[in-house]
């Protein structure tokens, strides 16, 4: 096992395209860290930088105390599974699982019992002797780790490997992955455009937009205290509600209603937050009452989302799903002051 560094880490592709930009970031020896984001953010750059598939342009990359920046690839003692899986369509389960650590030279009384013991991990056992067009699509990801656990490395990189799977499937293996993890021990780095898989899976996660780390936090904190407007519209699902509002002392007034603060922001163009599950079904006393025309209600067995119109804005709310609406109503909303979020219009910086 290993800490992984990356200190200052830039990487510009040809015509001075930066992929990753200034990248610190310490992963603790042991953590599970997930790095989340869109499609080009620089995530998967920064995985391949780490596993010495890519240059790093400057800065440096550390594995425990040792600079790898220049050391091959096969030596950096690190296994990385691939949304693609990669297996070799022409080898057995068993083979697939042994290839890395034959071609290392390890005895073969070694090799089987590694293989062995991956095996009944990621119960497989009766599977070592199937090819990979025999198996499903979770199946072949259990082997593609299984792949990686044989090489014992200090740092497991994973690369979008729930991409392939069906939904239902993709929930199994996210729980499989935390319990491997817990058995194993070891440095995960997990890159994923998924939030509810970065939410459920990360010790910590680090949201990165553009090639640029915005924040670094537990998933309860990056939820609950968004650095700015991207980590709070990214984190969560449904999105959080982002109503732009003019400020007057204390005052902050939106299209369709207006709420007070104990102390003046000290800005006059500003964006509430509002996370659905933080409107409520009655006004509170003496908190804002929001009227909300219904466009669209969604039921979902545990969770009911109504889509509509508060003054000229688009609002997601969450409530009860026992609690009767329909399109064209007009719901009477509370609001829970405490759960509220200020942005600067102009920054978008969060300001509580």
């Amino acid at each position: 096992m290993a800490s992984v560094t990356y200190d200052h880490v830039t990487k510009k592709f040809s015509g001075e395209t930066t992929a990753v930009n200034d990248l610190s970031l310490q992963v603790h020896d042991g953590e599970f860290m997930i790095l989340v984001g869109p499609s080009g953010c620089g995530k998967s750059t920064a995985l391949r930088m780490l596993a010495g598939l890519e240059d790093v342009t400057d800065g440096d990359i550390k594995i425990g105390d040792r600079v790898v920046n220049e050391v091959p690839a096969r030596e950096r003692d690190i296994a990385m599974v691939f949304q693609s899986y990669a297996l070799y369509p022409h080898m057995s389960v068993y083979d697939n699982m042994a290839f890395g650590l034959k071609m290392r030279g390890t005895p073969r009384s070694e090799i089987e019992g590694k293989v062995k013991d991956a095996a009944g991990i990621l119960g497989l056992e009766k599977l070592l002797q199937r090819k990979p067009r025999q198996l499903s699509g979770g199946q072949r990801q259990r082997v593609a780790l299984g792949r990686a656990i044989v090489r014992d490395p200090q740092v497991f990189l994973l690369d979008e490997p729930l991409s392939n799977l069906d939904a239902a499937l993709r929930v199994e293996t996210r729980i499989n992955l935390q319990k491997l993890h817990q058995r194993l021990g070891s440095t995960f780095i997990y890159v994923t455009h998924d939030q509810v898989e970065a939410m459920t899976m990360g010790d910590r996660i680090a949201v990165m937009k553009e090639g640029v780390l915005q924040q670094v936090a537990p998933p309860r904190e990056l939820y609950d205290h968004p650095v700015n407007m991207y980590v709070a519209g990214f984190i969560g699902s449904p999105r959080m509600n982002f109503i732009p509002v003019t400020l007057d002392g204390k005052t902050a007034k939106a299209s369709g209603f207006s709420v007070e603060f104990s102390s003046a922001p000290g800005i006059e163009k500003g964006v509430l937050g509002i996370r659905p599950e933080d409107f409520d079904e009655q006004p509170r006393e003496g908190g804002p009452r929001i009227d909300m025309k219904v466009e669209v209600v969604e039921v979902l067995g545990s969770d009911q989302f109504v889509y509509g119109k508060v003054g000229g804005d688009d609002v997601i709310a969450r409530v009860d799903p026992q609690f009767k609406v329909t399109p064209g109503d007009t719901m009477k909303l509370g609001l829970n002051m405490r759960r509220l979020h200020l942005f600067d219009a102009e920054t978008e910086k969060a300001l509580n």
